[in-house]
Order: structure tokens, then sequence, then C-alpha cells
């Protein structure tokens, strides 16, 4: 067994540099986005993060993260969950998420929004437009309690008939 160490120290250091190029708030989302995916009911298999791009807000409390997943072999009831496989030409899912923390030592999350789905469904024009609508209100989430306007609520709801 002594010879199978040296190739996982080598995998291990592979994935810690791919996270290392995330910052804290994008690993940390990343991570709630994989639990929020695993946590749906139609879901039956483990996933794993094949890429993360994410923007983040100069305050450093509001991520948007893209998490490009990939399914493994284990299912999600396994409990060994280390050496699962990538399995290919098999779905891979995105899923978009957006977080807003607060500004505490350890954030806490204040609101969120995740919408998860195939690549292409995620890039249809209705689809994005909800998903940006919705980010920008978890954006806005502790900014200022008071204001409920929201850009475009007022002409949308004028023109339906009364």
């Amino acid at each position: 067994a002594a010879g199978m160490r040296f190739p996982l120290a080598l995998c291990l250091g592979l994935v810690a540099l791919a996270a290392a190029s995330q910052s804290p708030l994008q690993r940390r989302g990343g991570k709630e986005g994989l639990e929020y995916f695993h946590g749906r009911s139609n879901v039956h298999f483990l996933f794993k993060e094949q890429a993360v791009e994410g923007a983040e807000d100069p305050s450093g409390t509001f991520v948007q993260l893209r998490v490009s997943l990939v399914q493994t072999a284990c299912r999600k009831r396994a409990p060994q969950r280390q050496n699962c496989r990538a399995v290919e030409n098999r779905r891979k899912p995105t899923c978009l998420a957006c977080y807003k923390f607060d500004s505490g030592d350890v954030p806490r999350v204040l609101d969120k929004y995740h919408n998860c789905g195939p690549s292409h469904h995620l890039a249809v024009k209705e689809i994005k437009h909800r998903d940006e609508a919705e980010c920008k209100a978890v954006e806005e989430a502790g900014k200022s309690v008071d204001v409920l306007y929201l850009p475009g609520m007022y002409a949308f709801s004028k023109g339906l008939p009364a």
C-alpha cells in the first residue's frame, strides 16, 4: 500500500492548486451550491465541481458563480466519497448560484439564489434574464430594507389589463 500514497498526494496537490485561485467566498459558494444540488431529490449520484467561474463584488459580501458539475460513479448515499471517479458522457449540469453574505468574521448567508440545469437550458434568454434579476435581488439583500420598488416593476404592472 506504500506505493499508492504518492499518486494520491499528487492528486490532492492539484485540487488544492485549482481551489487556490478562488477566493474564500467563491470556494464557500461553490461548496454551498454543490450541497444544494445534492440536496435535490432527483439527484442520485454524487457530482463534483469540474470548473467554477465566479465574480465577486468589491465589498466581498456578494458572489455570483457558475459551477460546472460532472457526475461521478458514486451514489449519493455512498459512505465512501473520496475516490469517486467522474463518469464520461454523463450529465454535466451547471449551477448558477448567487450568495449575499454579511461582513462577519465567519460570513453568514443573508440571501441566496440557485438555478441548476443543463448549460444550454441556462443559456435560454428568458431564464438568463430571470437569473440575472434574481441575483440582482440577492445582491441588494440587507442593503436597504425599506426599498421595495424594483426597476421595471411599475411599468410591468401598468401594462396588465385592470
